[in-house]
């Protein structure tokens, strides 16, 4: 697939890795355009067969995305406040990053306040870089509440208590913090960051794209009922194993050696 006509994001694709660059000066502001290039990009990401995992940084070292644009949030009529049906534009762009068929992983560096938390938070998996990385929702310092998804999606990484700890008390949260918190997968220092991503983005996009959407499937089953969730995850394990590549992959591991002691010390040993 060719991902062309984009104006806020550069987009490269190779061994299955899908690289996008979020360019949108002078802040990275998550505005509409941007979303909704975003939203194109998810639906393109998930018809190529080729890309196993998207990868998201900035082309900003200071920004990754400010926040979410005020005039956007200043444009919802104010006499609207039911209970909608529908998924706002936000959230919708943001589930479909969630709901992705692949891996996702957000590469956080610099500033990334209200609404680019909660489109991190979206990403499978997000890396930070060390004594930069500036996460935080400051919304009810302006009367307001987040409404990208940061009620939902902010107490399942940290907690109830620490979620309103950042939520309440407007409070930036630092790369080693965050990573404490398990806000981020991982810290790391800015040398290493991209490269830490790259290793593993690589490592995934070796998998098979069916054991790969299984998975985060299986995953995704962990919230509710233990029992029902053993119960999906023998189904989607099972459908991996019907695949004919997987039962290949697992002939050819048995014919190298494993289950012999030395196969499994291996790398220990060397």
């Amino acid at each position: 697939m060719v991902y062309e006509g984009y104006q806020l994001i550069r987009v490269a694709t190779a061994d299955g890795v899908c690289r996008t660059t979020i360019d949108n000066p002078p802040i990275n502001l998550l505005d509409v355009p941007l979303l909704n290039e975003f939203d194109r990009l998810a639906r393109e990401v998930a018809a190529d067969d080729q890309v196993r995992v998207l990868v998201v940084d900035s082309a900003d070292p200071e920004m990754f995305i400010a926040h979410a644009d005020v005039g956007l949030i200043l444009d919802l009529p104010a006499d609207d406040v039911g209970l909608h049906g529908e998924l706002s534009l936000f959230h919708a762009v943001t589930e479909r990053v969630r709901t992705l068929p692949k891996a996702t992983i957000a590469v956080i560096e610099g500033v990334c306040r209200g609404g680019g938390c909660e489109f991190a938070m979206a990403f499978d998996m997000r890396f930070a870089a060390l004594g930069v990385t500036v996460l935080g929702h400051p919304e009810l310092a302006v009367g307001i509440i987040p409404g990208g998804g940061g009620t939902q999606r902010l107490p399942r990484l940290i907690g109830r208590a620490r979620a309103l700890e950042v939520i309440l008390g407007c409070m930036d949260v630092d790369a080693e913090t965050a990573e404490a918190w398990g806000y981020v997968n991982r810290a790391l220092p800015a040398d290493r960051l991209r490269r830490f991503v790259d290793n593993l983005a690589g490592r995934i996009a070796s998998s098979q794209a069916v054991a790969i959407v299984n998975a985060k499937r299986a995953v995704g089953a962990a919230t509710g009922d233990v029992v029902e969730g053993l119960r999906i995850e023998d189904q989607l394990f099972r459908e991996t194993l019907a695949q004919p590549a997987a039962r290949q992959l697992l002939q050819a591991v048995i014919d190298a050696g494993a289950q012999t002691r030395d196969f499994e010390l291996g790398d220990r040993r060397r």
